[in-house]
């Protein structure tokens, strides 16, 4: 890898199926969401290897491209561009002893989400979970070549539920989508409901500003979803 890369793993010494976690636009420094570490101890928890990539810090993206961005002319680190960070993570994943190199998903929330959307057009990985991803960003004619879920909610401002049910839609069976009612962006957290109106936003209008916070309900659900549907495909 030429970027950053954790490895957290359950003991002993496997082969364990491995997971690829891909950050939000918050990144993995100190403005992180903490997000991708929580789910990285319950996917360890439950058996997998956890491979995660930091695709901005050693780019000049320290505090992530929630509020600033990437402007023009530097180092890029959109979606379609982290999705070859995501390939690079699961091939640094198959040289690992305890990873089942047969047995590698790929999981992201927001901006990781879009990536795993992007990541999952290669064959590379048996299956995927993207939370609260941008869906608009994967195209007309998405299909993933492996199964994939997607956790939206239902009140997402930041990146439309409704645009993932057109995804899923255009996708077929490979596709299945659950949209939490009541639900916020970063449902996953047990941080309180709040706008921010420098967030960089492309489903707004004006450009800016989205609305994030927990909901313990979607968030209880979604971790018995994601780990009910790696068990299905990688265990």
């Amino acid at each position: 890898m030429l970027i950053p890369v954790s490895v957290e793993k359950p003991p002993g010494p496997g082969p364990f199926p491995a997971i690829v976690m891909l950050h939000d636009c918050s990144g993995l420094g100190p403005a992180s969401s903490g997000a991708p570490r929580r789910w990285a101890r319950t996917l360890v928890e439950r058996g997998y290897v956890v491979v995660m990539p930091d695709s901005f810090s050693s780019r000049g993206y320290p505090s992530g491209v929630c509020v600033e961005g990437a402007p023009r002319g530097k180092v890029d680190v959109s979606p379609r561009r982290r999705a070859e960070d995501a390939r690079e993570a699961w091939q640094y994943a198959r040289t690992l002893s305890f990873v089942d190199r047969d047995r590698i998903g790929v999981m992201g929330g927001s901006h990781g989400g879009t990536t795993t959307l992007l990541a999952l057009t290669d064959p590379a990985f048996r299956a995927a979970v993207a939370l609260y991803p941008r869906c608009s960003a994967a195209g007309k004619d998405y299909r993933p070549y492996g199964p994939l879920l997607i956790l939206a909610g239902e009140l997402d401002d930041w990146t439309p539920a409704e645009e993932c049910r057109q995804l899923a839609r255009q996708a077929g069976g490979r596709v299945e989508l659950k949209v939490y009612p009541g639900a916020h962006h970063s449902f996953d957290s047990a941080s309180p409901v709040r706008f921010v109106a420098s967030r960089i936003n492309p489903a707004s209008p004006s450009g800016r500003g989205a609305t994030t916070g927990g909901n313990p309900e979607a968030w209880s659900d979604s971790i018995r979803e994601v780990t009910a549907f790696f068990a299905r495909y990688l265990k």
